[in-house]
């Protein structure tokens, strides 16, 4: 079959303006609807369901080779400062103070979270860290701060 052929096979000449809108904005809102991030350690095996996998950490962990872990990508750029991450020391005391000043940095580089961001909104994905601790890590903050930017309304739209 040709190129015209199976680009035809969908009169999309008779879909309305109105519809193709509805069309597209659904695809923009699944991730609304039924996006999932999830967050792993690195040292857990790799499941089918866990969609695209990203290491959210500024340091590799210890003892894994790049094979083993299985990740589209290394976003160095999205973790914490290294001031941050020392003053920080995982230390569950600290969390909402961390978590405070995490979302201040990632709000001043958009660039290092927006591409998990439309990740997210094209399918599941799970933010990959090393930390033992599995409930006060970046990626703990960052899956929460990444939910609240998928699902908040843009600017200018709504009440």
């Amino acid at each position: 079959m040709g190129r015209c052929q199976r680009a035809c096979l969908f009169p999309w000449r008779l879909l309305t303006r109105q519809a193709l809108a509805h069309i597209v904005g659904w695809q923009e809102n699944r991730a609304e609807e039924g996006f999932t991030i999830r967050i792993k350690r690195a040292y857990d095996s790799v499941a089918k369901n866990d969609g695209t996998r990203f290491l959210v950490d500024r340091l590799w962990p210890r003892g894994l080779k790049q094979e083993a872990l299985k990740v589209e990508s290394w976003l160095k750029p999205v973790s914490p400062s290294d001031k941050l991450r020392h003053w920080f020391k995982h230390d569950p005391a600290n969390w909402k103070a961390f978590q405070r000043r995490y979302f201040a940095e990632l709000d001043g580089k958009t660039e290092a979270w927006l591409p998990l961001l439309q990740a997210a909104r094209a399918g599941d994905i799970t933010l990959v860290f090393s930390a033992r601790d599995t409930e006060h890590n970046n990626a703990v903050a960052l899956k929460a701060y990444l939910e609240r930017k998928i699902t908040a309304k843009p600017r200018g739209q709504g009440n």
